[in-house]
Parts: C-alpha cells; sequence; structure tokens
C-alpha cells in the first residue's frame, strides 16, 4: 500500500486554534463501498447462507485492490448487521479484497442523502467497476445565501 506524507491525517485548527476533525491529504480518497448488489450479487440480509456462496464482480475485485495498493482507504459500508460479521469478513478475505474495515448496519432501502462537513462524492454503482472518471452534475447543496 503506498502510503506518503501527502496521504496522511492532516490536524487542523478553527480560526479560534481549537484542534478539529483531521482531513486526509488531496490525493487519497476514502473510499466507502456497499458490498450486496456493488461487489457481488444481491443477497438480503434474510438469506445469509448465500453470503458465503456468492462470487465476486471480477472488475469489483480489481479495481478496489487497484485502489487499496494506491494508498485509498477500502471501507466497506454495508446494510449487513453484526450477526453476519463473521461469514462477510470470510468471503472478502477467501476472495482476497484488501481493506481497511467493515462497517455494519447502514440503513437498508436505498435513496441516501448523507450530510457531513467534510467533502462527499458518490458514485452510483451500475453494473460495471471501471476507474473514476469527471462528470458534471446537478447536485442538491444547502441554500448558505440566507
Amino acid at each position: 500500500m503506498n502510503l506518503n506524507k501527502d496521504n496522511m491525517l492532516k490536524e487542523l485548527r478553527d480560526e479560534n486554534g481549537n484542534k478539529i476533525s483531521p482531513k486526509l491529504g488531496e490525493s487519497m480518497k476514502n473510499y466507502l463501498i456497499d458490498i450486496d448488489g456493488t461487489i457481488t450479487e444481491d443477497v438480503p440480509n434474510e438469506e445469509p447462507e448465500r453470503m458465503i456462496t456468492c462470487v465476486p464482480f471480477p472488475d469489483a475485485l480489481e479495481t478496489l485492490n487497484n485502489w487499496y495498493e494506491e494508498g485509498h482507504i477500502i471501507t466497506f459500508f454495508t446494510s449487513r448487521t453484526h450477526e453476519h460479521k463473521q461469514v462477510t469478513e470470510e468471503w472478502l478475505d477467501k476472495h482476497g479484497f484488501k481493506y481497511q474495515s467493515v462497517v455494519y448496519g447502514k440503513p437498508r432501502g436505498g435513496n441516501y442523502h448523507w450530510i457531513d462537513n467534510h467533502i462527499v462524492r458518490a458514485t452510483r454503482y451500475k453494473g460495471k467497476f471501471t476507474d473514476l472518471v469527471s462528470k458534471n452534475v446537478n447536485i442538491e447543496v444547502f441554500n448558505d445565501k440566507e
């Protein structure tokens, strides 16, 4: 994994000198990646027996492992629950996914609208993992002119 000084967390302070949440280096990304329907077939929590037998999408495995090797942070953010922790991590390891962590309990149902004080970029998976490209789109933002 390619970690250099530019990629590490940078300590930040507000206008009063108080320490605030750190920020990653400009060249580093913090990927949050869904599992079911994104890196493998869509397996619902109600059918956990399928979680160990499903097969990863080859383009997802290759792309994510490349991002990891480039020094980016790979975190799986899944609607699977802590009940599925062992089967999930065994499956990820069995298939050779490189990652830093798994966050369980993502709300189910989609239609996510993430609000954060840090930059958030979202990419909807539509059936193929590739390197990311830039595209101009409309987004919803807070009206900060009031």
